[in-house]
C-alpha cells in the first residue's frame, strides 16, 4: 500500500485490550419479561421436558461446531431427563418458521430461538406464546416480546473491531486521512446493525469510508464480490484497511485482494474466532477477530430455558448480571450481555488457546507450522 505514513487520529472510544472474555455488562437486575409467556410453564426437571433449539445458518462455523453442542451439554447438566429437539434453518426464514411449527406440534415446552430474520421471527414468538410456550432469544433479539435474551454486547463488538482497525492503521502509518472499506453483515440480522453502528461511532472523523456494503446472508462469496467492486471503484492502492463484520466474510475479502494482485494486505477485521480466521491472523492475512466466549452464552441460554419451562424466574449465576434491552415493539426484555474480546496475533495464546476453544495443534496445521506463532507455541 502506498499511503501508510503519517496518519493522525483523535482518541477513539475506550481501550479494548483490557476486556475479559467472561466480563458481563451490568446495568440492572431483577427485570421481568413483557412477553405473554411471563408466567412460565409447569414442566418438571425431575420428569424432563422437550426443549427446541433453532439456529439460523451453517455458513458460520460456530453454530454447528460450538453453539449446538455446548447448549446440549449445558442442558444435559441442568436436566438429564430433558430431550433436545434441534434444527438449523440454513439462512431460510420460511424454513425456520416451519421448523418452529413442527417443534410446537411435537410438544416442546420452551423454544430457544436464534432468528434468521428478527422481524419475521415475531410470528414464531407469537405462535409459541399463544400456546403457552416461552421463548428465549439466543444471540439475536427476535421481535414479539420474548421471555429472555442472551447475547453479546453487539454495539461494543463493532466498537472493538473499529478500535482495533484504527490501532492497526496508526501503527502502519500513512499520509492523509486513511480510506477504508466496510463489509457489514446481513441487513436482516439486528446484530449486524449493532455492529455497524458501533463501528461508525468509532470511525466518525477518523477515516474516510470509501465504500460500504451490507452483505446478504453473511455470504463469504457475496463479500468477495463486494470487495472486488470496492477495488474497482476505489483502487487497490487506496484501500488502507477493511472493516469486515465476521471471519467468514473476511475470507472472501482476502480472496478478492489476492486476486487483484495485492501482496501487502491491508489490516482486515473479523469476528467469531473461527479457526480459519485465527490461522489467517497468525499468517498475517487478517489483523484481528472478535472472540465471543460461546460456552457462557450457551450455558446461560440453557439456564433461561429451564427456568422458563418450569415457571421459575431465571436467577443469574455468580459473576452474571441481568440487564434490560428493548425490542422494536417497545417490549422490555431481561437479558444477559457478554463482553466481546479483541484478538490479534498477540492475544491468540491467551484467549482461544487458553480457554480451550482450539488447541495449538488444531491451529498449527502443516500450512501454518512455519509461522512465528506456531514455532513459538510448539517450542514451549
Amino acid at each position: 500500500m502506498n499511503k501508510r505514513s503519517g496518519y493522525s487520529f483523535r482518541p477513539a472510544l475506550g481501550a479494548a485490550a483490557a476486556l475479559s472474555a467472561l466480563a458481563l455488562v451490568v446495568s440492572g437486575c431483577g427485570a421481568t419479561t413483557t412477553g405473554t409467556g411471563e408466567e412460565g410453564g409447569d414442566a418438571s426437571v425431575e420428569e424432563g421436558f422437550k426443549v427446541g433449539l433453532l439456529l439460523p445458518e451453517s455458513k458460520t462455523a460456530r453454530y454447528e461446531e460450538f453453539d449446538k453442542p455446548l447448549f446440549e451439554q449445558a442442558l444435559q447438566e441442568l436436566c438429564e431427563n430433558c430431550e433436545l429437539l434441534y434444527q438449523n434453518a440454513d439462512q431460510e426464514t420460511s424454513k425456520q418458521q416451519s421448523q418452529a411449527e413442527a417443534m410446537l406440534t411435537d410438544g416442546v415446552d420452551v423454544l430457544v430461538l436464534d432468528a434468521v430474520d428478527s422481524e419475521a421471527a415475531a410470528g414464531i414468538v407469537n405462535n409459541a406464546q399463544s400456546q403457552g410456550v416461552p421463548v428465549v432469544a439466543y444471540d439475536r433479539l427476535a421481535e414479539g416480546g420474548v421471555d429472555y435474551y442472551v447475547s453479546f454486547d453487539n454495539h461494543r463488538v463493532g466498537q472493538v473491531q473499529a478500535e482495533a482497525l484504527l490501532a492497526a492503521l496508526e501503527e502502519e502509518g500513512g499520509s492523509g486521512e486513511p480510506e477504508i472499506v466496510m463489509i457489514n453483515g446481513a441487513p436482516t440480522d439486528p446484530n449486524a446493525g449493532d455492529f455497524k453502528d458501533g463501528a461508525h461511532e468509532v470511525f466518525e472523523g477518523q477515516v474516510e469510508i470509501a465504500a460500504e456494503y451490507d452483505t446478504p446472508e453473511w455470504s463469504p462469496d457475496q463479500a468477495q464480490t463486494e470487495m472486488e467492486q470496492a477495488i474497482t471503484s476505489v483502487g487497490a492502492d487506496n484501500i488502507d484497511g477493511v472493516y469486515v463484520a465476521n471471519d467468514g466474510m473476511a475470507a472472501g475479502v482476502v480472496a478478492a485482494l489476492k486476486s487483484a494482485g495485492v501482496d501487502d494486505l491491508p489490516p482486515i477485521t473479523g469476528q467469531d474466532a473461527e479457526i480459519a480466521g485465527v490461522q489467517r491472523i497468525i499468517s498475517g492475512e487478517q489483523y484481528m477477530t472478535v472472540y465471543k466466549a460461546i460456552e457462557p452464552e450457551a450455558r446461560t441460554a440453557a439456564e433461561m430455558a429451564v427456568a422458563a419451562a418450569t415457571g421459575e424466574e431465571y436467577q443469574a449465576g455468580e459473576g452474571v448480571e441481568l440487564t434490560e434491552v428493548e425490542d422494536n415493539d417497545g417490549n422490555t426484555i431481561p437479558a444477559v450481555l457478554i463482553e466481546p474480546v479483541p484478538v490479534t496475533v498477540d492475544e491468540v495464546q491467551d484467549t482461544v488457546v487458553a480457554d480451550g476453544f482450539y488447541t495449538v495443534e488444531e491451529i498449527c496445521t502443516e500450512e501454518y507450522a512455519d509461522t512465528d506463532f506456531c514455532q513459538e507455541a510448539q517450542a514451549e
